[in-house]
């Protein structure tokens, strides 16, 4: 976040709240000092530390810990106890958090519209930053300047608090957990340096590879593997530069590449574990886009078929060469104000079809990628400076980056909305949720939550793409994250405005309970036919590229022929700040389709090249009649 003269009120109130109780740990943190002007000097100096900064303590002024409200201090497990602490009573809702927007759906036709679940009322802390692993778990974590979670570490395993006046200060909070999706249970994991705001993705082998943050943090480079035992792993000094509120993409090579993050306009590659970067490489577009209050962090950036990199900042977009540094070409401005964060839109690549390509060769599929919501320019500067929130845009735009003369092409959604969440389904549709209809991000700085989720389907004509579903009971607003399981079921955690955990005496309380929205498609009486994968037919070496890949399936009450079925497969996302980086869903082209009954023995043609889907572990779901199975888990490579 960036900031001009004045103080945000929402932030100086919720700090106030915050601070109004001394902590006995000695911990310290400025809270304002991200939202006070700055001069040009510290905006292209990281930090505003110079050359030699390592982002440690020495570089920050010593200030209170965050301290807790007494609500909290009563749910509070005792300090030699693991595990969990009470959700505190939030009290009695404020004016604020009912004026909410619900959309009706449509009841008149006989489409199913969706259902709401909880999967947990705690899953301990709140998911700022949500990933799914192929272990059958989900990894959720938010930030050690928060203070205090609800799950404590084990006793004996206390983080040392590097910020901390006495040395060997510890924090015995977990800042991040694994949640078992299927039945709620949680484990805590230990993070030592500070992951605010960070970014991540898969490599090949499918661990977690996870960069930036803040403070001691922001160099930092972070590995988790999939397993029940396993814990974070972490070099801090990886960059040269500092990467808070960063995009990291994969590349065909297997690569990470991470652009921008405050105040560094470059981007690098991520070092081999225990190396470390001496230098950037420079990209000026960043430091171009960026205006009085950013408006140009977490970029959105795209894989594109022909292993060109698409990034899209502020308003407008380039393709980067990234082998040769080169910017192929600039892409035209997107109107009406501002789409990353602050403003904060919806982005993604619209799946890629390569059912019209061959197995050797061939066109590749043309990419498009589409952009929904945002806030206006000034939405920022309006909030902080305590005037009413404006309202967030309401377009959405395509652009099919394959034509060199390409034009934005934009029509509105249902309902105005920033800090939305977007997904790519299996059917190739999209889920647009969580978010507001007011305001952009920052601590306070957004209202009007819009609970009804979007079904958007880029394939109809404009006028019948949007359809509005079944609302959730639940606001996500600042920090809110969403994404796709396996079962083809949505799993939505987060939302925490407010500079603590906080669950009373404000507008939205920090929220820990986690939902699981069951799209259309699974609907009982839509789904009584859904395919299943036999997973024994699924080849254990995975797939490789320009091969074919065979397996089998069946449906459980009718024959489905080949012309009802699809066979599509998902690169699982790390999601954070309403951006999933590295999402991207292929359909493949079916080789041959053999049925015996309700019994199909299928074939389909891996990607011919790892632009088309960099190596590493993707969900392969059947489709049947817009049904989707339970997915496999398949390594390409």
């Amino acid at each position: 976040m960036a900031g001009s003269s004045s103080l945000l009120r929402a932030a100086v109130f919720a700090m106030a709240l915050l601070l109004l109780r001394a902590s006995s740990v000695d911990a310290f943190f400025d809270p304002f000092s991200i939202f006070r002007a700055r001069t040009e000097g510290e905006i292209f100096d990281p930090f505003g530390v110079g050359s030699t900064s390592n982002g440690g303590a020495d570089d920050v002024p010593e200030k209170p810990e965050v301290a807790q409200t007494e609500v909290e201090e009563k749910g509070a497990a005792r300090p030699n106890t693991m595990g969990l602490t009470r959700v505190p009573h939030s009290g009695a809702p404020s004016k604020a958090s009912t004026e909410t927007t619900v959309l009706r759906v449509n009841t008149r036709d006989d489409k199913a519209d969706g259902a709401w679940t909880i999967v947990s009322d705690n899953s301990g802390v709140s998911a700022m930053h949500l990933a799914i692993m192929r272990h059958g778990r989900a990894i959720m974590f938010d930030t050690v300047t928060t203070g205090r979670s609800l799950m404590r570490l084990r006793f004996d395993n206390c983080r040392v608090d590097p910020r901390a006046k006495k040395p060997n200060t510890t924090d015995c909070w977990a800042h991040a957990v694994e949640f078992d999706y299927n039945n709620g249970a949680v484990r805590p994991l230990k993070i030592l340096t500070d992951t605010w705001c960070s970014a991540g993705g898969f490599d090949a082998e499918g661990n977690l590879v996870q960069s930036g943050g803040y403070f001691e943090g922001d160099k930092a480079v972070r590995y988790l593997s999939p397993c029940d035992t396993c814990d974070w792993v972490e070099h801090p000094r990886s960059f040269a530069d500092g990467r808070w509120y960063a995009t990291q993409q994969v590349l065909p090579d297997g690569r990470f590449a991470v652009f921008g993050g405050r105040r560094s306009f470059s981007y690098e590659f991520v070092p081999k574990p225990g190396l470390f970067n001496h230098q950037s490489v420079p990209l000026p577009f960043l430091r171009d886009t960026t205006d009085d209050v950013e408006n140009n962090l977490y970029p959105f950036v795209n894989l594109l078929p022909d292993g060109s990199l698409f990034i899209f900042a502020n308003d407008r977009g380039i393709i980067l060469d990234h082998k040769a540094e080169l910017v192929i070409r600039e892409i035209p401005q997107l109107p009406g104000g501002a789409r990353s964060y602050p403003a904060s839109a919806m982005s993604a690549l619209l799946p890629l079809d390569l059912r019209g390509g061959k197995l050797h060769g061939g066109a590749d599929p043309e990419p498009e990628v589409i952009i929904c919501g945002g806030a206006p320019t000034t939405s920022f500067k309006v909030g902080e400076n305590g005037d009413k929130l404006m309202v967030a845009l309401r377009d959405c735009a395509r652009i099919n980056l394959a034509n060199q003369d390409a034009r934005w092409t934009t029509e509105d959604m249902p309902v105005a909305r920033v800090m939305g969440d977007m997904l790519i389904l299996p059917t190739g549709d999209l889920l647009l949720l969580n978010g507001a209809n007011r305001g952009c991000a920052g601590w306070g700085f957004a209202k009007g939550p819009v609970l009804s989720p979007l079904l958007y389907s880029p394939g109809q004509p404009q006028g019948s793409r949007f359809r509005p579903l079944v609302a959730s009971t639940i606001a996500r607003l600042y920090h809110s994250t969403a994404a796709l399981l396996p079962d083809a079921t949505v799993l939505v955690a987060g939302g925490n405005t407010n500079a603590g955990y906080n669950f009373s005496g404000v507008d939205f309380p920090t929220e820990v309970r986690v939902e699981r929205f069951t799209p259309p498609y699974l609907e009982r009486h839509v789904a009584v036919n859904r395919p299943e994968i036999y997973m024994r037919s699924v080849p254990k070496d995975g797939m490789r590229y320009g091969s074919r890949f065979p397996f089998r399936f069946r449906t459980p009450v009718a024959a489905v022929v080949e012309a009802d079925v699809m066979v599509t497969m998902y690169a699982p996302p790390f999601t954070t700040h309403g951006y999933s980086m590295h999402q991207r869903l292929l359909i493949l082209a079916i080789a041959s389709f053999v049925a015996d009954g309700w019994s199909y023995a299928v074939t389909v043609d891996a990607p011919g090249k790892p632009e088309l889907a960099p190596p590493g572990y993707y969900l392969v779901f059947v489709v049947a009649k817009g049904v989707p199975s339970e997915a496999a888990w398949v390594k390409i490579q």
